[in-house]
C-alpha cells in the first residue's frame, strides 16, 4: 500500500480534532481513519503527515533526518500500513535507536490504534448509531391489583 501524505491546514485540522492518541516512547501518533480527499475515488490508503517540531529538534538537518528515517519505515514495514489518515511526532530517540526497533515501535503503535469499526454498541438496525428506545411497561389505571 503507497504511503501518501497529508496536506494543507485542512487535513491536518481534522485528523487532529478527531484522532485518537497512540504514546511511545519514541514518537507521538493521532491516528483517525481513511477519507478520500474532496472529489478523489475511495481508494484506501495510508495518509501520514510527518511534523518535527523545532522544539523537538533545534537543528534542520536533525529535523530532516528524523523525518527520512520515520518515512522510510513506514514505507518497508512488514505487513504493509493499514488505511488510515495519521500525524507522526518523532522525538529525538529517533535519530538514536535502530532501525528494526523504530519500525516495531510504528508497527505496534498502529496496531495500537483504535478503530472505529471494531467498537460495539449502538442498534445494529439504526443508520444513526444511537439505540432505539426501551418501551416501559403498560400502566393500568388505579394501581396494582
Amino acid at each position: 500500500m503507497a504511503l501518501d501524505s497529508l496536506r494543507g491546514d485542512r487535513e491536518f485540522r481534522k485528523v487532529r480534532a478527531h484522532g485518537a492518541v497512540v504514546r511511545d516512547p519514541l514518537f507521538t501518533l493521532r491516528v483517525t481513519e481513511y477519507r478520500p480527499r474532496h472529489g478523489q475515488p475511495w481508494r484506501p490508503g495510508a495518509v501520514i503527515g510527518i511534523v518535527v517540531p523545532k522544539k523537538t529538534l533545534k537543528r534542520a538537518v536533525d529535523r530532516n533526518r528524523a523525518r527520512r528515517r520515520v518515512r522510510e519505515a513506514l514505507r518497508t514495514l512488514p505487513g504493509g500500513l493499514p488505511a488510515c489518515r495519521a500525524i507522526l511526532m518523532p522525538g529525538p530517540a529517533v535519530l538514536k535507536v535502530p532501525f528494526g526497533e523504530l519500525q516495531q515501535a510504528l508497527a505496534r503503535a498502529l496496531a495500537r490504534a483504535p478503530s472505529r469499526r471494531s467498537k460495539g454498541g449502538g442498534n445494529p438496525g439504526s443508520a444513526s448509531g444511537v439505540p432505539a428506545p426501551v418501551p416501559s411497561p403498560p400502566v393500568t389505571p388505579g394501581g396494582p391489583a
